[in-house]
Order: C-alpha cells, then structure tokens, then sequence
C-alpha cells in the first residue's frame, strides 16, 4: 500500500432543520394560537484519531465529507430531531490546518483524541418562539442555520520513538529489517526507500519502542533538493535519532564518512536547529567489510578534532554483530527522553471573546454597475435563515438589516429607489426604497 502522508479535503457540517409556521385547530379551542416546532440541529463533524491507521490513504479518493441535516420541526410545538454528528478518523501524528489561510487548527497525536473541525447549524425557530402580547399568531419561522463548510489540510508526521538518519544506502533499511518484523525495500541503489517505514522492536526485558526508517537525505534537501521536505516533516515527531554512517568504501559518495556525518547534520541544522539537540546515537554501519575498521579510526579522530563528544556503536546488519547492544543502550536512552511536545495550537479555552454589537455590524456595501452587494457572512447566514415564504418573515429580516445599518449605510452610498441590492453567498435581492 503506498504511503500517503498528505491531503487536502472538504468538511460540511450538517444544516440546522427549519422552524414551521403551524396554528392549533383543536374543537373547543378557540383562537388557539401558535404551535409550530423548532429544527433539530445540523451534526458537527469530528477528527478522530485511530492508532490501526498509518497513512491518509482514505482521504485520496473520498475528499468530501458532509454530516447530515437537522429534522425540521414539527405541530404541537415539537423539536425535529437532531443529525448525528460524523467522525472522521485519521492516524496518529495527524496535523489539521485551515487550507486557505495555513493555520494550524489541531495537531492530533493521542490516540481517541478527538477534535471538532466544523460546527452543525441551529435549527430555526418555528412561529411559537415569536408569539408576543403585541403580535399573540405569527407567521414567522426560520430556515435552519447553514453548517459550516472548510476546506481542510490533512499532513501525517510519523510518531516514532526512534528516527534512523543519514544518507541513502548507509544501512537504514537493512538495520531495520533486522531487528523489527519490518520488510521495507532494500537494494544496491540510492534512494531505495521514498516512504518512511515503521518497525517495532521488542527487547527481551520487556521493554519496547518504535523505529521509523526514513527516507535518505542528500545535501540541499532542507530546501527541497532530492526528498527534501518529504523526509524532514517526520523528524521532528522522534525523540532519539540513530545517525547511521557507512563507514565501507562501496558507499559511492565520493565523500569521507565524516564529510557524510556533516552534511546530513547541516540540513537537520537548516531545517530545525532544535533537532540537534535531541539524542543522538552515531552508528557506524557495515563493519563486516574490510576497509570498515581504518574508516571507523579516522572518523573517530575527525570526531575529536572538532571536539564532537557523541556516542559512536558499530554494527553490521549483515552479520547482525553489535545490533543488540545498540538496541539495548537506544532503550536506555528512551527511558530518560521525555516525549516531544507538539506545536501549541489554539484551543477554545485560549479564544479571545469579545463583545459586539450587532447594531455596529462589520459590513461592506460593494457597487457593481447600477446594482448593490451587501458583504458580510452574519448578514448572508440571517438571509439564509429567513423565510421567504412569507410576508412578515421578510418584513422581520427588513427590519433585522435596518437595525444593523445597512439602509442608511446604502444611501449614503448613493444607492436610489428602485436599485437592486444582493446579498453575497446568499441567493437573495431585494430592491432599496428610500
């Protein structure tokens, strides 16, 4: 199955039913008054997260998802019923971020956590709620309010205790398939691995963590060289790095071991400098071949001479010497590295409330030839709410516009009688009276 660690997709939250206009009609009961119920609510939509999932897979062929709509209301002063609210499930590692605008909305991580990505509509009030001493039978009603609809940016970050890094065929997969149930791909030509592949390991005191074999850098690739960014975003999930350095000649790079160790630590640097400053275990691989051993000295004294103070393990994959004892001291390591934190993101609990007045409506008014645009979400999702079937629901939403301003607002503008007015998003005109 091919790994798929980005996606783009569309949430649509469930409308909220329709209030009814409904007038009791019982023998016996004159002048019975209004009896029409409210919408049921529209249902939210929810991420998720799901640990048996490793990729967005599901998300490239379906990239539309709708809740259903709240029941309209019914006689008697009856509530329609309310839609179910739609889950959505996601891997672990999943970060939500608002396609339009890049901000980050969620960073989802632990697994049942869930996270409201869009809000169902209210449902609309039927003529009941508007009954008044001054006005006791009122044919007025509401639409359902509309759900809300986001475009929606889905990045997986693979959560792995352990990251192997460096360059391609410096041992990555063949570490991995030795020491987890993993099979990831492994062949004498660079660039063998273009998805990251997950193992588990599993120690014989009980102990166990996760290793991610993540596909090979090249220099330039903080900037998008080779794999580039496809690789990097999974870094920043692991809390130990392995920095798997081939230390035979057949490497093909036409580099020292130690110029290999640099690069790849300049384009961790450039990316994120805080990854430097995560655990690192230097592991010089392939050591069963014979020029292994005099590369091994010269890298340990070019280690000294920049006065570089970091663990180096040997081992061979091949012969499976030295694997063991690495594992052990990566568990060791783990014992003591506290998990990464995820990016602070905003939570409801962090929103700043303030109070507005409705009457001091934000607003634009937009002229387009002889015609009028009225811009504004609050005022296109009360048109939207507005009965239109009936005379005094219309005269409701009129006065509800004159009230915010927009009358005066459109004259002063310059708009004359008989002048159409549209609102934006909203299918509904109307023709301005001075």
């Amino acid at each position: 199955m091919a790994f798929v660690d980005q996606a783009t997709i569309e949430v649509k939250a469930g409308n909220g039913g329709d209030g009814i206009i409904s007038f009791r009609h019982e023998k016996f009961v004159p002048l019975g008054g209004p009896f029409g119920g409210d919408g049921g609510k529209g249902g939210d939509i929810y991420f998720v997260v799901d640990e048996g999932l490793r990729t967005l897979m599901d998300f490239r062929y379906n990239r539309h998802f709708r809740a259903k709509h709240g029941e309209k209301g019914g006689t008697k002063g009856m509530t329609g019923a309310s839609a179910n609210d739609l889950y959505v499930k996601v891997p672990a590692g999943t970060i939500v971020s608002n396609a339009e605008t890049n901000q980050q909305l969620a960073d989802l991580t632990e697994n049942g956590k869930e996270f409201m990505i869009a809000h169902g509509g209210r449902g609309g009030r039927g003529n009941m709620r508007f009954a008044t001493p001054a006005n006791p039978a009122p044919e007025i009603s509401e639409n359902g309010e509309p759900g809300q609809v986001l475009k929606v940016k889905l990045e997986l970050r693979v959560l792995a205790d352990v990251g192997l890094v460096g360059f391609p065929s410096a041992g990555k997969s063949t570490f991995l398939s030795v020491v987890t149930a993993a099979r990831p791909k492994i062949a004498a030509y660079h660039f063998t691995t273009i998805d990251p592949n997950l193992g588990m390991v599993q120690l014989s005191d009980g102990r166990d963590f996760t290793i991610a074999d993540l596909p090979g850098l090249i220099k330039g690739a903080s900037k998008g060289i080779g794999l580039g960014f496809e690789f990097l975003r999974h870094v920043e999930r692991t809390r130990v790095l392995l920095h798997m350095v081939d230390m035979s000649e057949e490497s093909g790079l036409g580099i020292t071991p130690f110029e290999a160790y640099q690069q790849i630590n300049e384009e961790l640097t450039t990316y994120d400098p805080r990854l430097l400053d995560r655990p690192m275990i230097i592991v010089a691989t392939k050591m069963d071949l014979p020029s292994s051993k005099a590369n091994l000295e010269s890298f340990k004294q070019a280690l000294a001479d920049h006065q570089i103070n970091q663990p180096v393990e040997e081992i061979s994959s091949v012969a499976q010497t030295g694997t063991r004892v690495l594992l052990l001291k990566v568990a060791d390591l783990l014992d003591k590295t506290p998990q990464v934190s995820p990016d602070k993101t905003v939570s409801d609990s962090d929103r700043l409330y303030e109070f507005k007045d409705d009457k001091a409506m934000d607003f634009q008014i937009e002229q387009d030839g002889d015609d009028w645009l009225i811009v504004s979400d609050r005022i296109s999702r009360l048109a939207k709410m507005t009965n239109r079937t009936t005379e005094e629901s219309l005269r409701r939403f009129a006065r509800q516009l004159r009230a915010f301003g927009v009358d005066d607002k459109l004259r002063e503008a310059g708009a004359k009688d008989g002048d159409m007015v549209y609102i934006e998003d909203a299918d509904f005109a109307f023709e301005f009276e001075d």
